[in-house]
C-alpha cells in the first residue's frame, strides 16, 4: 500500500502528531481517509503561511557548547523539508506535527525588524553577534514574499551591528549589497550548509532546498563581495553522504570559502522517528546499517542529548569522520570556522544621524 503522506516534493514521509504535549494523534476508525492512499495518488501539499506578532525578537541562550548567546528567527518551520532537521520539534509546541507540517505549515514574523530596532536601541544593550540561520533557515522559500531576513539586515546594518548566517539557499546572495559593505566593516560571515553533492541525493534529504551547484555560486558570489564564507559540511549522514566530506570542501574551497565546519546528523525527539521513516521509504537497503552507524557515534541510541558531545559524536566512526574532515580541510587551506566580529562600531542612530 502507498504511504498515504509520502507527498511530492516534500521531505518527511509522514505527518504523526507529537505526544509529548498531550496532543492526541487521531486513530483510524474505518472511514475512508484511512485508505486515501489506496484510492488516488499523494496530492501536492500546499504550504500555509500564518502570521505572528511577538513581543521580543531576540532569542538568548546560555548552552555551554553554542558559540553566540542570541539569536533571532523570522520563520517557523521551514519550507527546504530537510528530514534531519533538528528543529522540527519545535512545531510540537504550536500543536502542529514535526512531519509534513513543519516544512508546510510555517508562521511569519513581519514586525521582526522594528522589534529589533526596539531592541537595539534600549540602554544599556551589550552587542555580540546575532546568528540568524540557527533554527529555521532565513532564507527559505517564503523570504522570497515576506523579505523579513533582509530588513532585519537592513537594521543591523544601521547599528553597525554584527551577524552572523547559516542557510542552504542561495537566496542569501541577494542581499550582498547589504553583507559586502557590513563585511568590509568586519560586521558579517555567512556560512552555507552543503550535504551532498549528488543532486538525487540532495533531492530527497533536502527536498525543497536550493541545488548543491547554486549554493556553491553564491559562495562564489559572497566571497568575490569580500564576504568571509565558511562552508557547513553538515549534517554527516552515515552510510548515504559520509563518502562526500573532501569532495564537498574541495568544491567549496573552489568556490572561495575559507574556513569549514562539520556535524554529525543528529535526531532529537521526533526527528528519530521521521528519520527511521525517510530511510524505509528512500532508502530501505541500507536503512539498517545507517542506524547502526548513528547509534554508535550516540553511545547506542538514537540521539545523544548531552551538552558537549551531542554535536561532535563519539566512538571509532565519529573520530574517522572527524579525522577524514581535518586532513581534508587542512590541505585545502580552510580555517575553523570562527566568527570573529567586531563589536566597537555598534552605534544607536538617532534622528539627526550621527555627527561622526
Amino acid at each position: 500500500m502507498l504511504n498515504p503522506e509520502l507527498r511530492p516534493g516534500r521531505g518527511a514521509p509522514i505527518n504523526a502528531r507529537s505526544m509529548r504535549f498531550d496532543d492526541p494523534a487521531r486513530e483510524a476508525d474505518g472511514d475512508w481517509l484511512d485508505a486515501r492512499g489506496e484510492i488516488d495518488d499523494p496530492t501536492p501539499l500546499r504550504t500555509e503561511v500564518s502570521l505572528e506578532t511577538p513581543r521580543t525578537i531576540i532569542t538568548r541562550n546560555a548552552s555551554p557548547d553554542i558559540g553566540f548567546d542570541r539569536s533571532i528567527n523570522a520563520y517557523r518551520g521551514c519550507e527546504h523539508g530537510c528530514i534531519y532537521c533538528f528543529a522540527r520539534p519545535t512545531h510540537a509546541y504550536l500543536g502542529l506535527s514535526p512531519g509534513l507540517d513543519f516544512e508546510s505549515r510555517l508562521t511569519a514574523k513581519p514586525g521582526a525588524a522594528a522589534l529589533l530596532r526596539t531592541e537595539l536601541s534600549k540602554r544599556g544593550y551589550e552587542p555580540r553577534p546575532i546568528a540568524l540561520g540557527t533554527n529555521t533557515d532565513p532564507y527559505q522559500p517564503i523570504e522570497a514574499t515576506y523579505r523579513i531576513t533582509r530588513a532585519i539586515l537592513e537594521v543591523l546594518a544601521e547599528f553597525n551591528h554584527p551577524v552572523t548566517i547559516t542557510t542552504k539557499s542561495d537566496r542569501v546572495a541577494r542581499d550582498v549589497d547589504i553583507l559586502g559593505p557590513m563585511a568590509a566593516q568586519g560586521l558579517a560571515s555567512v556560512a552555507i550548509s552543503v550535504t551532498s553533492l549528488d543532486r538525487a541525493i540532495a533531492r530527497t534529504l533536502e527536498p525543497r532546498a536550493p541545488t548543491p551547484t547554486r549554493r556553491l555560486a553564491a559562495m562564489r558570489t559572497l566571497a568575490d563581495a569580500g564576504v568571509p564564507v565558511f562552508v557547513s559540511v553538515s549534517p554527516v549522514v552515515p552510510g548515504v553522504t559520509d563518502h562526500e566530506i573532501e569532495a564537498i570542501l574541495s568544491a567549496a574551497a573552489d568556490a572561495g570559502a575559507t574556513g569549514a565546519f562539520s556535524l554529525p546528523v543528529r535526531l532529537p525527539h521526533e526527528v528519530a522517528p521521521l528519520f527511521r521513516a525517510w530511510l524505509d521509504a528512500h532508502y530501505p537497503d541500507r536503512a539498517a546499517k545507517v542506524m547502526a552507524l548513528i547509534r554508535d557515534m550516540r553511545g547506542g541510541r538514537d540521539n545523544d542529548p548531552d551538552f558537549h558531545t551531542r554535536f561532535r559524536g563519539q566512538g571509532p566512526y565519529a573520530d574517522m569522520l572527524r579525522t577524514r574532515f581535518r586532513l581534508a580541510r587542512d590541505r585545502l587551506g580552510l580555517v575553523n570556522a570562527k566568527f570573529d566580529l567586531r563589536t566597537d562600531l555598534f552605534r544607536v542612530p538617532t534622528a539627526q544621524g550621527s555627527l561622526f
